[in-house]
């Protein structure tokens, strides 16, 4: 096991050696009581990596024996006064008093969270705006409406005035907003356009997760819209238009539908699928997922209605040129395929 590069300032240092009374419990169970943290907060420092048993990685139903010496290093709560600005290039698409249209690439994190305290949106947008309005007057939200995944490209919404956060936040709320985003995803829908209607929320058993609940009796309504706009074999490129924004929603309702998005980790796209079981096929498919290593989902379309004017604006960013070689490599492939068959 390598050693923790982490900054003190950032994590709490916990060493525990289990006695003989407390062994075979649940390690995230054992630690929430001893440490009275809360046992999310254990499952997601598991998870990091961030505890280990005996100098090894375990995971959170690993049950502590006698003797084992716990290291664990716990994230402190974000302190406001330690988001920095930070020299971050912003792509801004639009800009006036009221509000700015920023284009986020992938991999760039939003806001800072205990996994990512720095490098974010939020401290580039600090950077170079002093006054923004802060969200649910949260430090670490300044001027941010709504936000996208990590690893989702594209358009964000961000409020300059109080008045603007407000009236942008009453429209996402209200489902006013227009957000389409394209994606490519496994197989092909049966279908050229639908909508799926079904309840999501956090998975009981992992944190990080969010599942969907067919009988609608748990977790929070979520409507996705889809449309097939053009079918590459063992793969579809579909646009996706938002009723609700839920997190994770397009990748957890694809995924329930048979049609995880393309490369997502989380939800079962990283793995081919569809398709063949030829070694040529696997590694067409591999340098894929080299070309795009995580999910191909792109916020493509953001329109909503002015803060102040009211008048109707929208914006659209093109697909980030990893996204339009991966559809290119596909078409590619059907064209060679036809080919072959022929």
């Amino acid at each position: 096991m390598k050693d923790y590069p982490l900054p003190e300032t950032l994590f709490t240092e916990y060493v525990v050696t289990v006695t003989k009374e407390q062994s075979n419990l649940r390690i995230d169970k054992f630690l929430s009581d001893i440490l009275q943290i809360s046992r999310n907060k254990i499952q997601e420092a598991i998870a990091n990596r961030s505890i280990s048993v005996n100098r090894h990685f375990i995971k959170s139903n690993y049950m502590v024996q006698p003797e084992d010496e716990i290291v664990a290093h716990i994230p402190k709560p974000i302190d406001a006064a330690t988001l920095t600005p930070e020299t971050i290039p912003l792509d801004i698409v639009y800009e006036d008093d009221h509000l700015l249209v920023v284009y986020k690439p992938a991999q760039m994190v939003v806001h800072p969270d205990t996994a990512h305290r720095t490098g974010t949106l939020a401290h580039g947008l600090l950077y170079r705006y002093k006054h923004l309005p802060l969200k649910d007057n949260m430090p670490t939200r300044p001027g941010l409406v709504h936000r996208i995944d990590k690893n989702t490209s594209g358009l964000l919404v961000v409020a300059k005035t109080a008045e603007s956060l407000v009236a942008l936040t009453r429209q996402f709320y209200n489902h006013t907003v227009t957000r389409t985003y394209y994606t490519l995803v496994w197989s092909n829908p049966q279908n050229e356009i639908g909508t799926i209607d079904i309840n999501i929320g956090k998975d009981s058993h992992n944190h990080q997760k969010i599942s969907a609940f067919p009988d609608n009796q748990q977790g929070k309504r979520a409507v996705t819209h889809y449309q097939v706009i053009k079918r590459l074999h063992h793969v579809a490129l579909v646009a996706c238009r938002l009723e609700t924004g839920r997190t994770h929603q397009i990748r957890v309702h694809m995924q329930h539908i048979g049609h995880p998005v393309f490369g997502d980790p989380q939800y079962g796209g990283d793995v081919i699928a569809s398709g063949e079981r030829y070694a040529s096929y696997k590694a067409f498919v591999h340098n894929c997922f080299k070309l795009m290593p995580y999910q191909a989902l792109h916020a493509a379309v953001l329109g909503f209605k002015h803060p102040v004017t009211e008048a109707a604006i929208s914006f659209e960013a093109p697909l980030p040129e990893n996204f339009i070689k991966l559809i290119e490599k596909w078409e590619k492939y059907v064209t060679s395929s036809s080919h072959h068959v022929a």
